[in-house]
């Protein structure tokens, strides 16, 4: 058999320290999805409320616009849709690594990796849009304020 570095790449095996580390970036990543949907749960319930805590503000504040809650409402309840998806890719990864881990399962050590890359595609997407929002908003209000 010829020993090259392409063949050598596809034999990669786990050390105990490299399992060890794995392990507890696996609790630490449930750790921040529990988290995750403790906080979509919260937005939720504010954008379930939000109608009724912002009538209440303009009858008090009577300068605050009428619809400002159901926009609100709306807007919490799609970043809640949007925040689902990497905090669910997390938990994925989280669970499929700590079964790959106790069962030796190379398929699902696998999958683990690729909820991992799901989420950070997810994320990363995510930032380049988010980013140019706000370039966009900034040129916007430049061409405005000329």
């Amino acid at each position: 058999m010829i020993n090259n570095p392409i063949t050598q790449l596809e034999q990669l095996t786990l050390t105990s320290a490299s399992k060890n580390f794995l392990r507890e970036t696996a609790r630490w990543a449930k750790f921040l999805a529990i988290l995750g949907f403790i906080f979509i749960g919260l937005m939720v319930v504010f954008a379930i409320f939000a109608t009724t805590i912002f009538d209440l503000a303009e009858k008090m504040q009577p300068g605050i616009p009428g619809d400002l809650g159901l926009i609100m409402a709306a807007v919490y309840l799609v970043l809640a849709i949007i925040y689902f998806f990497p905090v669910y890719y997390l938990l994925q990864f989280s669970n499929k690594m700590k079964k790959a881990l106790a069962t030796k399962d190379d398929d699902v050590l696998a999958k683990s990796f690729e909820m991992l890359k799901s989420h950070y595609k997810f994320i990363g997407v995510f930032t380049i849009i988010t980013i140019s929002l706000y370039i966009l908003v900034i040129i916007v209000s430049v061409m405005g304020a000329i």
